[in-house]
Parts: structure tokens; sequence; C-alpha cells
């Protein structure tokens, strides 16, 4: 994708004088990923000629952004956009299953945190004027993310239950767009008058989600855990461990250091199923109808529960 010119565009772009090709890969199933050495540092550049790369790659820079670890985006004048990002050296592993499992926690645990501060700041006579509530209420996010590369209505909405129904009708709605399955279509109409009853006994809290969180987007670094490769919004804590179960990435000690800290709720194996739906409908709007099978079998064993 244009390797050619990638030099000349990063040193206009960034301001560099030396920049050099340090290796190609790690750019997943969508994009491109390119490392360079340069006088800022290593950088890894990620890559995607598609109309809709500049809205997915804003993104993923503000759901970096959130997660705090992220540089920078421009467009491609060649087409598409280009996001750049410190490189790391990093290795696949699961040696720090436990931490992983207790960082993504304390991740979802954290915007709670913000209203305990925030309430105890209100009552508090210290209170500095002007100062900023980053406890977030609703579900939702502050600007467009891309799950692949198909954007998500990240409109804020006040209940999950809603929010996340509307991020299944999306799905099934480009399912009918490319495949006209009424069976699907038969079962989704169905389903989603049964949604609210998996939630009847539980409080949902806006968490802050990677939301792509699975193998091929954990590895280690200076013995470390690290994640990348993010479509961020607040939403239910849960919908974080659905997608690593279906395609792999959490073993047993990753879910005993999580729900240390989180326990599980009642109903949560049900609940697993419904996010593991819109995994699967997600992969057959990418991927093709490979993932109907799993897309339909789920929608009928829910509803036979």
């Amino acid at each position: 994708m244009y390797l050619s010119d990638m030099e000349d565009l990063l040193k206009s772009e960034l301001n560099l004088s030396d920049v050099k090709l340090y290796g190609e890969g790690g750019g997943g199933q969508i994009c491109q990923g390119v490392g360079y050495m340069t006088d800022m540092g290593h950088l890894f550049v990620k890559l995607n000629a598609g109309k809709g790369a500049r809205l997915m790659f804003d993104g993923e820079y503000e759901s970096l952004c959130a997660l705090q670890n992220t540089n920078t985006v421009f467009d491609n004048p060649k087409g598409g956009a280009v996001l750049v990002m410190e490189f790391l050296d990093m290795t696949g592993s699961n040696r720090y299953s436990t931490q992983l499992g207790e960082n993504i926690a304390r991740l979802h645990l954290h915007n709670e945190e913000q209203e305990k501060k925030s309430k105890l700041k209100e009552t508090s006579v210290h209170k500095a004027e002007g100062e900023v509530n980053s406890y977030v209420d609703k579900f939702g996010f502050h600007c467009t993310t891309c799950c692949g590369f198909i954007p998500q209505d990240n409109s804020w909405h006040p209940d999950w239950v809603t929010f996340f129904s509307r991020k299944l009708q999306q799905q099934l709605d480009l399912v009918q767009k490319d495949y006209h399955d009424s069976e699907a279509r038969d079962l989704w109409s169905q389903l989603q008058r049964k949604i609210p009853a998996y939630f009847k006994d539980i409080e949902v809290r806006p968490s802050l989600l990677h939301g792509d969180l699975h193998a091929r987007n954990i590895a280690e670094i200076n013995a470390e855990p690290v994640i990348f490769d993010p479509y961020s919004f607040y939403g239910h804590h849960e919908f974080e461990l659905a997608i690593g179960s279906l395609f792999g990435g959490f073993d047993s000690d990753f879910f005993t250091a999580y729900h240390s800290l989180i326990p599980m709720s009642l109903g949560f194996s049900e609940r697993q199923e419904l996010y593991k739906l819109f995994n699967c409908l997600n992969h057959w709007n990418h991927f093709g109808g490979g993932y109907r099978g799993q897309s339909v079998s789920i929608m009928r064993n829910l509803l036979h529960k």
C-alpha cells in the first residue's frame, strides 16, 4: 500500500528528517502494519486504503486516547489513511494471564471509581471551581469507532439494553442487505423481544471497553501484558469477555483473576451467548456466510432457554 511513498509522507506530516523501513507485519486481517526507524524513535504505522479508513482510524485513535496510549492520524494522499503509534517490540504469550485479568477488571471498574470520586467532590467544600467530572453516566462514545471496517453507532443512551439492541440491529440489517436471510430475520424478530429479560436482575453500569479483546489483540512487552487495536465505547463489562471466549485469548487464570475483582452476576452465561451473537454477526458481515451457522445456532439456543 504505497510503501515507496510512505517515508516521504511521514517526514512531511510528522516533521521528521530520518525515516527508514524497519519491518512489515502485525496489521491484522483488515489493515497493513509497517515499522519505521525515525529520529522520533521506533514508529508503528497502520495503513488502510479503503474509503472508510479515516473514520476507522479516527475512532481507533480516540479509543487509544481513552486507554492512554497513542500518537497521531493523518490522510494518505494515495488513498485511505494512516495511524502512527509508538513501535512496541511485542511477543505473543499468555504467561501474564493473571495480571491481564486484573488489569482488564480495573479498566472496567475505573468509571465506577470516577463516580465515587465525583460524589465525594459534590459533598466536599474543597471542590475546585469549574472542576470537570470525568464520570460517564451513559452508554456510547464521543465519536464513531469501527468494529473491523463497520462504523458503530455510539450515540449516547442511558439504557444499556436499548444501546446494545441497536448494535445487534445494525448487524442484522447488514446481513439482510447482503444475504437476505429469512431465517436470521425471523429468529431476530423473536429474540429482540426477549433481550430485556436477560438483564432484569442486574444493574448495568457503563464501563470503558477495549471492544475487540481477543488473542490477536493481546501480547506482552517487558514482562507486562499489553492490549491494542481497540474500538472503544462505554458498555456492559461482560460484553468484553465474549469475543475472547469465542475466538480465543483468555485462559482460566485470566477469568479467575478478573472475577476476583468483578464477580459473575446471575445470568452471566446466557448474556455471554448474547454478546457472542454480536461478534458472530460482525464476522458474518466481514468474512462471509461461514459464520451464518454459528449466528443462527446462537439465536435458536437463546430462544429455547
